[in-house]
């Protein structure tokens, strides 16, 4: 079945299901030609020339490939395309730094599954952006970053804020590669339908995006007396396993006992992936980004892996060891398993990615039996294949376990911050349905090990970049996308890095920031002194964050007493503007990082045995 879209001009095809942000493409498109021509109609004001220009023509074609929303800086270098995009039906967003606003076009596109804009001007507006890209890039986003660049005639001639190729490398900036799967300097009008074919065909297929056009200051102003966009029939394409495949899987899964290993790749199979753990009795443990696309309450859920992780998994594989893993939608790097040998099974895995290159990698010593398929696509078809007559095993699985902590009245400073979590777990995910995110760093280890998440699309972090910033600006972009709460759990450093205070205020975004306050980088100081490493300062000048968050225009509350704590977040919850909430913990209490260290020791970072804690505090072991 295929759905016709009306839009600008020539429809855009799109063959059923498809994701969301195709479902509406073309109906954020405007000015209809009502004579019928395939002529591009501009978003000039009234009484302006009725001639469009290129920049016009950039917008309108991203609003026809379903962008809503453009984040970024402006710039001289790319005002006319600031113009466009702002007379345009995309929503834009002014932030502060261009990486802030890269981070936040990533975490919209993940609250609403439609690709964002990126928006800069030339020379550092783009560099500032890179960093925000390469998260893009790593996380699986659908991002377009349009910049600035020095028009042709000036090319090295010293322009201001010159972008060229006497100035920045072509080569990965400019063109496609690691950064960016499709990258072009538009020259010409002309350029425009092919561009535009080249987009929706890619933004049509799953996993992640990352595109960069760059459009010269004099192309930005030249008119465009006609343009053809090309008409689409874009299927969805989800890669079907092949029936071999599927017989396989079938023999080496039901050969024993077998485990899931849940990644964020998985995130829109969680039924399907629900229906075979109970159909088999299967034991399932996540990746960190990919909690609760499994229930953490579900009987058969045994924890989070790496990171800020659980030691039941690592009970269970030393334990009840499976005798295959069946891993969907992860590539089992560091920050998922810490490349650990115990969590390699005596048969290894069935690795299931839609990137062909993932299987193999993180464990390329382990027997692995690899699978490129859409992750929904393979479990339906494992399900229909699985033996009827193959009842599962009830077994007593290991779960998390986590200490409790009793309030204590006679505690006045500082909180301690299991007993924070312990609040925003009964507050802000069972209370709320706010998105929640968490900053790398201690932030990201508290709150991966303690918060626990019956459904999928509630949290996020960032573990492949993992880049200071992303989840204090990453915030605005989910609670924008959403037009609801998003809650952002981050350290003081990060806070101090890189915040858009101003902007959610200005926008009135309704993000929190939650800010673990401890005068430290302290996964650094924590992980320094584990490791028995001396000398090395991460301390940093005690903050009022409440008071600069009320200085720029929000509300802020600062907590000292774990008593106060259940009262702030439901405060929080509460403001309809953006919300701080400054909390001073403990910063001796040790963090669940303990695995991180170790990869570091393993690493060949030197370590002091002597100062390693003889008790595990999260997976796997030290």
């Amino acid at each position: 079945m295929s759905k016709k879209y009306t839009g600008s001009n020539s429809p855009l095809m799109v063959t059923e299901p498809h994701s969301k942000y195709v479902e509406s493409a073309l109906d954020e498109s405007r000015q209809l030609d009502k004579s019928g021509k395939n002529e591009i109609q501009p978003f000039l004001p009234d009484g302006t020339d009725p001639t469009p220009s290129v920049a016009d023509a950039t917008a309108q074609m991203l609003a026809k490939l379903g962008v809503s929303s453009a984040f970024g800086v402006a710039g001289g270098a790319m005002a006319s395309l600031w113009g466009a995009l702002s007379n345009s039906s995309i929503e834009v967003l002014n932030f502060r730094h261009e990486t802030g606003a890269a981070f936040a076009a990533v975490e919209a596109y993940f609250a609403s599954d439609r690709p964002t804009v990126i928006f800069t001007t030339a020379g550092p507006g783009i560099t500032n952006s890179l960093t925000g890209l390469f998260a893009a890039r790593g996380e699986g986003a659908k991002v377009i970053l349009v910049s600035a660049c020095t028009s042709a005639p000036n090319r090295g001639r010293w322009a201001i804020q010159e972008t060229s190729s006497y100035t920045l490398p072509s080569g990965g900036m400019f063109t496609s590669g690691a950064l960016f799967n499709y990258a072009i300097t538009i020259e010409s009008a002309a350029q425009l339908p092919q561009i535009f074919r080249k987009l929706a065909l890619a933004l049509a297929q799953p996993g992640g995006f990352v595109a960069h056009l760059s459009i010269p200051t004099s192309v930005q102003t030249s008119l465009v007396e006609d343009i053809s966009w090309p008409q689409l029939d874009i299927p969805r394409n989800a890669i079907a396993p092949n029936q071999q495949a599927i017989a396989k899987s079938v023999e080496l899964l039901s050969a024993g006992r077998f485990a899931i290993w849940v990644g964020f790749g998985a995130r829109e199979a969680a039924e399907e992936i629900r229906q075979l753990a109970e159909k088999t009795g299967a034991a399932v443990m996540s990746s960190p980004r990919a909690k609760g696309i499994f229930p953490e309450d579900h009987p058969q859920y045994i924890g989070v892996t790496g990171l800020g992780g659980h030691a039941s998994v690592f009970t269970y594989m030393q334990e009840q060891p499976p005798l295959c893993t069946l891993v969907l939608g992860t590539r089992l790097g560091e920050p998922t398993s810490f490349w650990s040998p115990a969590m390699v099974p005596p048969r290894g895995f069935v690795h299931v990615d839609i990137d062909p290159e993932v299987p193999g990698v993180a464990y390329s010593h382990a027997e692995t039996f690899a699978v490129r398929a859409d992750i929904k696509t393979y479990l339906q078809e494992l399900l229909k294949h699985w033996p009827e007559n193959d009842s599962p095993s009830i077994e007593t699985l290991p779960h998390p376990e986590h200490e409790v902590i009793p309030l204590d009245l006679d505690i006045d400073y500082p909180v301690r911050p299991e007993v924070l979590m312990a609040a925003i777990q009964k507050v802000i995910v069972e209370g709320s349905n706010a998105v929640v995110m968490a900053e790398c760093g201690n932030s990201f280890t508290w709150s991966t090990h303690f918060l626990k998440f019956p459904q999928a699309n509630r949290y996020r972090v960032s573990t492949g970049v993992g880049a200071m910033g992303h989840a204090v600006t990453g915030v605005l972009g989910a609670a924008q996308a959403r037009n609801g709460k998003a809650v952002a759990i981050v350290g003081d450093g990060a806070m101090l890095m890189n915040n858009e205070i101003s902007t959610a205020v200005k926008y009135k975004i309704p993000a929190i920031w939650i800010v673990l306050n401890d005068a430290r980088y302290n996964m650094c100081h924590q992980g320094m002194k584990i490791l028995g490493l001396t000398g090395a300062d991460a301390t940093m000048p005690v903050t009022n964050f409440a008071m600069i968050a009320r200085g720029m225009g929000a509300e802020a509350i600062a907590v000292v007493r774990e008593t106060d704590l259940e009262a702030a977040l439901e405060q929080a919850l509460a403001a309809n503007v953006p919300f701080l909430i400054d909390v001073v913990i403990d910063p001796d209490r040790l963090a669940p990082s303990g695995g991180r260290n170790k990869s570091l020791a393993a690493q060949g970072v030197k370590s002091s045995p002597a100062k390693t804690p003889a008790k595990a505090v999260s997976f796997p072991s030290v």
